[in-house]
């Protein structure tokens, strides 16, 4: 591996982006080169005091090997994604996952068009939840594949909530049912509706004379979110919200149930457990920037994903030491 650092660049300074700069400045082999943003550059406060706005982007190429996209798949990686890769390789966590393959297909349209790489859709799901799904049926082709998420902190569904009239603010946690879980562990293959593998526990603010069963029966009957499972609403004030939900834990498991033979059961499991989902899916990007930066070097443009990528371009590690102490 070359002694050069790898250039890296941040566009957006979210909760994920600020888990993507501190990433890169706990890694040896990155450097830390800027942060761009849409709002004034002088009104962020960051762990490495380089920022940049969105409009001088331009002026950075040749500086940068790779550049981290930071937005959110909702309304800001359609965009954000064509765009960037027009100026360098990029890596992004492009999360809708019904629309990931015309996401994929427009990035590699603009990055085979400009010379660059962009890896998408990086993180834990998607991202190391992908590989081991892949990974696990290819292994256990006969058999059943179940992901379950959580406990942690759903923010579309604790946005949802906070839109509700009535509402001040919110914290919604999905929430594995562990029994069902346990089943599958023992090797059951049971067939499972949306309603058997998770809860939704809600934690909410009302505002001061707002009436709570109505606000309780807008989030338990909201189609898309909360209709399709078990939800259990709580009302606790601003001072407990503050205390005890301010944090942003999730994780959960991927799990492949299936045969080697007729009655010869093996289980698959995979397991995540994070105290700051924002800083964990940071860590991935930031793995995965170091690759592409790789793959870029050597050649290869267009668009890929976390599962055309060799699991060694991951670490900072060469061959020979991965080999003796990783194998």
């Amino acid at each position: 591996m070359s002694n050069t650092p790898i250039r890296v660049a941040i566009n957006g300074y979210g909760n994920l982006g600020r888990g993507a700069e501190k990433a890169i400045l706990a890694s040896d082999d990155l450097e830390m080169v800027t942060i761009f943003t849409r709002r004034e550059p002088d009104s962020l406060d960051t762990v490495s005091g380089k920022v940049a706005s969105v409009s001088d982007m331009a002026d950075y190429v040749g500086q940068v090997d790779v550049c981290i996209n930071c937005g959110g798949s909702a309304t800001d990686l359609d965009q954000q994604g064509p765009e960037t890769v027009k100026l360098f390789n990029t890596v992004d966590s492009f999360d809708n996952h019904s629309h990931i393959p015309d996401y994929y297909a427009t990035m590699n349209k603009h990055a085979s068009a400009a010379g660059h790489l962009a890896v998408i859709s990086s993180g834990w799901d998607p991202g190391l939840f992908s590989i081991n799904r892949v990974l696990s049926e290819a292994i256990l082709p006969h058999g059943s594949t179940y992901t379950f998420w959580g406990r942690g902190v759903s923010q579309g569904h604790s946005d949802a909530i906070r839109r509700i009239p009535g509402v001040q603010d919110a914290k919604q946690y999905t929430v594995p049912v562990q029994s069902v879980v346990d089943r599958i562990l023992a090797g059951e293959q049971p067939e499972l509706e949306t309603r058997d593998k998770h809860l939704r526990e809600c934690f909410v603010v009302a505002e001061e004379g707002a009436d709570q069963a109505a606000i309780e029966e807008a989030i338990v009957t909201m189609p898309g979110y909360f209709a399709d499972y078990d939800t259990t609403v709580h009302f606790i004030s601003a001072e407990e919200l503050q205390r005890d939900h301010s944090a942003m834990p999730h994780g959960g498991r991927v799990i492949r149930s299936g045969e080697t033979s007729e009655g010869t059961n093996q289980v698959y499991s995979f397991n995540l457990a994070l105290d700051a989902n924002p800083e964990f899916t940071g860590a991935m990007l930031v793995a995965t920037a170091r690759a592409c930066s790789r793959m870029a070097a050597a050649g290869e443009t267009g668009a890929r994903s976390v599962l055309d990528i060799p699991p060694a371009l991951y670490s900072p590690k060469d061959g020979d030491e991965l080999r003796a102490h990783f194998l």
